[in-house]
């Protein structure tokens, strides 16, 4: 495969957020400028509205002419202030035809020519043709204007107009709030940027203990220190599934030792038990009674050592799925006391196992002989964990079929290991030789018979496994 550049999760993440973050505030941006913009050009128009209105009210008229009061000059520098303006906008008073009488012009070409100021121009003429207070002019040379007229009143008489009027660029320049935008969105952008890279490496670091933590295990080494105390739910759950882990393998490790030695040494012993009297007897050490009895013993040598190879190649054929399931419709009441009667007369020492059958016969689409072989596993397993004055005691239902025995009990910390192959439990290993196929093998076999097989508990007062059946129909 070909090498990929790969990048830290810390950075992945970040960058990502980052740009994300930059997008949003750009979006966010253009949005508030666009909203500031409109809002400040209607505020200012509302104010020029009523600066017209202001200035028309102080129109006073003298010797039949129209003027001004002497503080209107202070009064419109004080009213660009208030409409945060650079520059105030251009005032024009005319008589009911648009003819100027009075005007304040300044920059934007507005107003009549005459020799005193070549560049002026009349006012345009729509601005009287329209009735609306506000419009929005495109004058030549000087580009979008808006106009606030305001009629001069004396009574019910109009006098004449006062026209307000400024370039849209102007009315929509809003440099300080364009500033502290700026300043706002850069400085949410650096919170939030930095934000997200501590709380990201805060995340990160367990994972990168746990990444760190695989690679150590991956080269043999077990001997790790995780820091289980995370807050996050997530996180300590990830932690702690990787430290049950690590203790799985550290036990599967110590079992595939145990397993090499307690393999070689479950079927060496038979052999050099069969090699050690086949010769006795070849060399005539032993004869009359004393041979046939050697010879007895090399025979259940030989079974005992048939039967370990017989669990391996059965556990092995079932591994591989190369076994058959032949269900039928069985008799559960019937099969399953047959089962038990059969196993107990077979057994050496007297045995009277207890079978607790419901009043109901139970009907279940089961193969009888893998059946068989697995309670078969059960009892063995219950029989050998049973003191003296131990019983064993068989309870068939609906839903399960319990073997309970009187034994000693597994000890808690092997509980979770019972279904391993080749785990074989610490007192067993004394009393007991086999492979520790058992129950690993009737495991599988209740899978495939749509069942399951649990340890249901197990103490010093016994032990109970149940087969449970996953539906009706078995």
């Amino acid at each position: 495969m070909k090498n990929k550049k790969r990048t830290t999760l810390l950075r992945y993440w970040t960058t990502r957020y980052l740009v994300t973050l930059i997008i949003g505030l750009i979006l966010l941006g253009a949005g508030s400028l666009w909203w500031i913009q409109k809002t400040t050009l209607e505020n200012r128009l509302n104010l020029m509205e009523y600066l017209a209105v202001e200035t028309a009210n102080r129109v006073i008229q003298s010797n039949g002419m129209m003027a001004v009061d002497p503080f209107f000059n202070r009064m419109l520098e004080e009213r660009a202030r208030v409409l945060q303006l650079e520059k105030e906008p251009e005032l024009f008073i005319t008589d009911l035809n648009g003819e100027e009488i009075f005007s304040r012009p300044r920059h934007m070409g507005l107003g009549r020519k005459g020799p005193q100021n070549p560049n002026k121009m009349d006012i345009p003429s729509e601005v009287f043709k329209k009735n609306d207070t506000v419009q929005k002019l495109d004058v030549e040379g000087v580009g979008v204007v808006y106009a606030v007229k305001s009629p001069i009143m004396e009574g019910e008489n109009q006098l004449g107009w006062v026209v307000l009027m400024q370039s849209a660029d102007e009315l929509s320049d809003v440099n300080q709030e364009y500033r502290l935008l700026i300043i706002l969105l850069g400085g949410l952008g650096l919170l939030g940027w930095l934000v997200i890279y501590l709380l990201s490496k805060k995340i990160l670091k367990p994972i990168q203990e746990v990444a760190f933590a695989a690679t150590q295990i991956k080269e043999g080494n077990y001997d790790l220190n995780l820091n289980t105390e995370s807050n996050e739910q997530e996180i300590y759950e990830l932690v702690s599934s990787f430290e049950e882990m690590t203790n799985r393998l550290i036990q599967m490790e110590k079992l595939r030792a145990e397993l090499l030695a307690g393999v070689t040494h479950d079927l060496k012993t038979p052999v050099t038990s069969i090699s050690g009297l086949v010769q006795a007897v070849r060399d005539g050490l032993v004869t009359g009674d004393e041979r046939q009895e050697f010879l007895d013993i090399t025979l259940k040598e030989i079974d005992r050592l048939q039967a370990m190879i017989a669990d391996l190649l059965d556990f092995n054929s079932l591994s591989a799925g190369a076994f058959t399931i032949r269900p039928e419709t069985c008799n559960m009441n019937e099969l399953v006391e047959d089962i038990v009667r059969h196993w107990a007369v077979t057994q050496t020492k007297a045995v009277h196992p207890k079978v607790l059958l419901p009043e109901d016969v139970i009907y279940r689409n089961t193969d009888p002989l893998r059946l068989h072989q697995i309670m078969i596993n059960l009892l063995n397993n219950s029989y050998q964990a049973l003191d003296v004055d131990g019983m064993i005691t068989v309870v068939l239902t609906e839903e399960y079929i319990d073997i309970r025995d009187t034994g000693s009990g597994i000890p808690e910390k092997e509980q979770s290991y019972v279904f391993e192959r080749f785990f074989r439990g610490e007192k067993k290993k004394l009393k007991v030789r086999g492979l520790g196929l058992g129950l690993p093998f009737s495991k599988m076999l209740a899978k495939a018979l749509k069942a399951d097989l649990i340890l249901k508990e197990s103490n010093s007062n016994g032990s109970t496994f149940s087969i449970i059946w996953n539906n009706k129909e078995g």
